[in-house]
């Protein structure tokens, strides 16, 4: 059976198409993003003038140690449960390998961490905007009066 020069390359090319296709349709990238304050939020919590956070360790965990004679602060960080447990596989995404890390407990962060911020800072609003399927996102502050 002989095919065609033109049939062999119009199969080539319907293949392509099919194989970016797939491609894109699997790395469809989707735009979220979360406030600190909000229950989402996963990442470096300013600590600021409150009292000190429950953390889950005693101790703050390193990943990559320090250089001799260098004075890292620690911080404090919110990550999805799990991940402090592996922390070397997950540093990188919240850019502290090379520092000290208490990881706040999430009743903590939830119950008087992300209430007080929302005092401080305002309501995180999410309205449904002026049509397009765009949603207005926005702190609304509280009157206290």
């Amino acid at each position: 059976m002989q095919i065609h020069t033109s049939t062999t390359k119009a199969l080539a090319a319907i293949a392509l198409l099919a194989l970016a296709f797939s491609a894109k349709a699997g790395s469809t990238d989707v735009g979220v993003s979360v406030s600190i304050g909000q229950p989402g939020f996963y990442g470096h919590i300013d600590i600021g003038n409150m009292p000190p956070p429950r953390i889950i360790y005693p101790a703050p965990v390193i990943i990559q140690p320090v250089p001799v004679g260098v004075v890292v602060q620690p911080v404090y960080l919110r990550v999805p449960p799990g991940h402090e447990k592996n922390w070397g596989k997950h540093c990188r995404k919240y850019n502290a390998c090379g520092q000290p890390v208490y990881f706040v407990q999430q009743g903590w962060y939830s119950n008087v961490y992300a209430p007080s911020y929302r005092q401080q800072h305002g309501e995180y609003d999410e309205d449904e905007g002026h049509g397009h399927g765009k949603k207005n996102k926005k702190w609304k502050k509280h009157d206290d009066h």
